[in-house]
């Protein structure tokens, strides 16, 4: 099955038995949830401080900081560029799975229980289709800013 799979990926594993892979998928989305948004919370933080946000996900993200939500989709929120490599709905689809199995594990995960509900604030502004990088509107929304107005762009 093996070399069936190296079709599609190269980083393949077993993760144990029934359950895992989806396990996994799911930790994977955790991961990714709490990553972009510290990646909008940054790109904001930059943009009040008066920081050109393409300097410094330049410079951030060679560093600890590296991720493919700052080194991509970074990039694309100063851009303005929300169309979606992954959809908002199909996240916040993963997010609600996950928070099940949090409940069935009797585990508490208020991060990803946030970032679930900044998504669905995205859904009541129309953005259900975006990808997950539009994020960055409903904190700029909260934070009454405009990134758009940005000192440069990516």
């Amino acid at each position: 099955v093996k070399p069936i799979f190296e079709k599609y990926g190269q980083n393949i594993g077993l993760l144990g038995g029934a359950g895992s892979g989806q396990y996994t998928k799911l930790t994977n989305q955790i991961v990714i949830a709490n990553t972009i948004l510290g990646v909008v919370e940054g790109l904001i933080f930059g943009y009040k401080a008066g920081l050109d946000l393409t300097q410094v996900i330049q410079t951030i993200g060679g560093g600890a900081a590296g991720s493919f939500q700052l080194n991509v989709l970074g990039p694309r929120m100063i851009n303005r560029d929300f169309d979606p490599g992954f959809f908002v709905e199909h996240f916040i689809k993963d997010m609600d799975i996950t928070l099940e199995e949090c409940r069935k594990l009797n585990i508490s995960l208020p991060g990803l229980a946030l970032v679930r509900q900044f998504y669905e604030s995205l859904v009541a502004y129309g953005g259900a289709k975006n990808g997950t990088q539009a994020l960055l509107l409903v904190l700029e929304k909260m934070n009454n800013l405009d990134l758009s107005k940005s000192r440069a762009s990516c």
